[in-house]
């Protein structure tokens, strides 16, 4: 390489950084990364409060088949109550790392979920959105998000990536028990920071679910309330997530992209008013978030219009569509990369 090219490729990283570093004071002049302990008291608050009247409801309304309406409402609670162990995790509610983890924990320990490790997972995801290899929330066995994942895929993880567009949202199903299991796992093999309190908190969790529904349920319904409450949370939280990247150019390390333009091209913003920033916890403004990932929720739509025109001034593609829009590129990209699959001969296990 010649010294001009290291010359050019160093000025490059240094416009680059410039343009992060623009916008960056853009929205800190606007105050935007502030803290906002007032909307964040409301949220809480109101969010548990809704929360003890469902147990209350459940309680009350005893065994009767109406109880799979209730496991309804536990399922968009439970994902609610997810969003805000994200703001947490994201130091977006307090000043301070130690005071936002004591409370995703105490959200986690609440919807059976492991706080450290889906800590440690999403820190990796927010480093290397859709990166080939280092992603792990575009590692999934029975899907395929590139056509280099389709080249391993053997047995039934084979034909569940070669129907994954019509499979995609039976599968989302499964993804709370997932969830579940997954925490179980990070606490047994010692994967999470704090072991023995999230230990605690799964058990605690664990006993007290089973403990309700059990004894205010008879056994089929009992069974019915649990697999509607854990099918529909995982279909409401795939739902929630995979909007922001599912779909999106992926890199590898020959692709060389700075901060801003990789948070900004493998992102996409889903466009709506104020019941779709409820309904996806702020997740709908993914561009945003990835690039301010400390910026309060609230913060997020005051954001929006700052953030798409600085990128467009500075020639940077900003993907945004409507809500049901961007189902179907999911699944129009799931679709594409699974085309090898369907056209290739299985090959003998």
């Amino acid at each position: 390489m010649t010294v001009s090219a290291v010359s050019g490729d160093a000025a490059l990283r240094a416009a680059s950084r410039n343009d992060f570093g623009a916008l960056g004071r853009l929205v800190r002049g606007e105050g935007l990364l502030d803290r906002r302990f007032g909307y964040y008291a409301w949220k809480i608050s109101a969010t548990l409060l809704v929360f003890a009247g469902g147990c209350v409801a459940f309680s009350l309304l005893g065994d009767s088949w109406w109880q799979l309406v209730t496991a309804g409402f536990f399922a968009v609670m439970f994902a609610q109550i997810a969003f805000l162990g994200h703001d947490a995790g994201h130091n977006q509610i307090f000043r301070t790392g130690r005071a936002n983890d004591r409370l995703g924990y105490a959200f986690g320990g609440i919807i059976g979920m492991s706080y450290g490790w889906w800590m440690g997972k999403h820190t990796r995801h927010h480093a290397s959105p859709n990166h080939e290899d280092d992603d792990p929330d575009i590692d999934i066995p029975l899907l395929a998000f590139t056509r280099g994942q389709t080249g391993d895929k053997r047995g039934f993880v084979r034909w569940t990536s070669k129907h994954q567009a019509f499979l995609f949202f039976p599968l989302l199903l499964l993804e709370g028990l997932s969830l579940h299991w997954a925490a179980v796992q990070a606490v047994r093999d010692n994967e999470v920071k704090h072991r023995r309190l999230e230990a605690v908190l799964l058990a605690a969790h664990l006993g007290i679910y089973l403990g309700a529904v059990f004894v205010v349920l008879s056994p089929p319904v009992a069974v019915a309330f649990i697999a509607v409450h854990q099918g529909l949370w995982g279909v409401y939280m795939g739902c929630s997530f995979a909007p922001g990247h599912k779909g999106m150019p992926t890199y590898t390390d020959k692709t060389k992209l700075d901060f801003l333009r990789k948070q900004v091209l493998t992102s996409r913003n889903v466009r709506g008013g104020p019941w779709v920033d409820f309904t996806l916890g702020g997740l709908n403004y993914q561009i945003e978030h990835h690039l301010f990932p400390s910026m309060p929720r609230v913060n997020l739509r005051r954001a929006q219009p700052l953030v798409r025109k600085f990128c467009d001034d500075h020639g940077i593609d900003y993907a945004q569509c409507g809500l049901f829009k961007t189902y179907y590129y999911v699944l129009q990209h799931l679709h594409e990369v699974s085309a090898p699959l369907r056209t290739a001969p299985t090959p003998a296990l």
